[in-house]
């Protein structure tokens, strides 16, 4: 017996996989299917939670006290570089650098995690099969769930400080929810990009510590350098963060331009994010 008739003997029915056409799945079922399996989603969520023991009391301090501590570096080095000459208060500019920085941080490991979602689920992608994009949807939850300690933390730091409660804070969530939108978007169009170019995440940190910089954390959206303002308005953290901080720090509401730039953003990363990753998703087995 030839090799050619025993592998038909044992293996009558032999699988060649290739990539897939590109192109996008009836949007309908498949909107259906990832409502349907979104406990799924959730359970996933849970689980890297109780994975990063961020669910128990250390892991939660730690989770405020690294960008807490952070944000004292970036205040303290800020204010040597300005050499005490600026004339913002030092409470309001350390409040500024919290809120601001633990929105940024909620939404760069959003970013982050949603782009090694797909690469870092591959045996759960070859031995299930669901919408692809509950793995970076479920890696935001995640993120959520993260930030939502340092809010607790920022509301102690904003009264002890001396700034007052005021009731434009309660518009803050919108910009929040904006940025989650905007997060998800990103995390979706880097996982996929990861398929394809393995040193995406690697090329990340780096990417994400210059669009720290260039966004108004360290400092604030009306106090732009100058080096900056002729293309800032085209950084979407520029509204989506200074938005957030103008409610929830100083209480100003901002212009209509900010709020309609945050919109366009959230929507257009979200958008074409969630087109681009479903039209790639059937051959990720393949490439995985």
């Amino acid at each position: 017996m030839n090799a050619t008739s025993v592998d038909e003997e044992f293996n009558p029915s032999v699988h060649v996989y290739e990539p897939h056409k590109v192109g996008l799945p009836a949007l309908r079922p498949y909107f259906k299917a990832l409502w349907q399996r979104r406990e799924f989603a959730a359970e996933m969520s849970r689980t890297n939670i109780r994975g990063a023991h961020t669910n128990t009391f250390f892991g939660q301090v730690w989770l405020v006290l690294n960008p807490l501590l952070l944000a004292l570096v970036y205040y303290l080095l800020t204010d040597i570089i300005a050499g005490g000459s600026t004339k913002v208060d030092a409470g309001l500019r350390f409040a500024h650098m919290c809120g601001g920085l633990f929105a940024f941080y909620y939404f760069s490991g959003a970013m982050t995690a949603g782009a090694a979602s797909v690469v870092g689920g591959g045996k759960l992608l070859m031995n299930q099969s669901f919408p692809r994009m509950l793995l970076p949807l479920s890696a935001v939850r995640t993120a959520f769930f993260r930030f939502l300690p340092t809010l607790v933390v920022y509301v102690a730091i904003h009264v002890i400080v001396g700034l007052k409660l005021h009731w434009q804070m309660l518009l803050a969530p919108v910009f929040l929810v904006l940025l989650t939108i905007f997060a998800a978007g990103m995390g979706m169009i880097f996982a996929a990009l990861q398929v394809y170019f393995r040193d995406t995440t690697s090329f990340l940190p780096y990417f994400v510590r210059i669009w720290l910089y260039m966004s108004p954390v360290l400092w604030f959206a009306e106090q732009a350098p100058a080096k900056f303002k002729g293309f800032i308005q085209y950084n979407p953290l520029y509204s989506l963060l200074g938005g957030w901080t103008d409610l929830l720090v100083k209480g100003h509401v901002p212009e209509w331009k900010m709020w309609a730039g945050a919109v366009v953003f959230a929507v257009a990363a979200f958008l074409i994010g969630s087109l681009f990753f479903m039209s790639r998703e059937r051959e990720f087995v393949v490439r995985l």
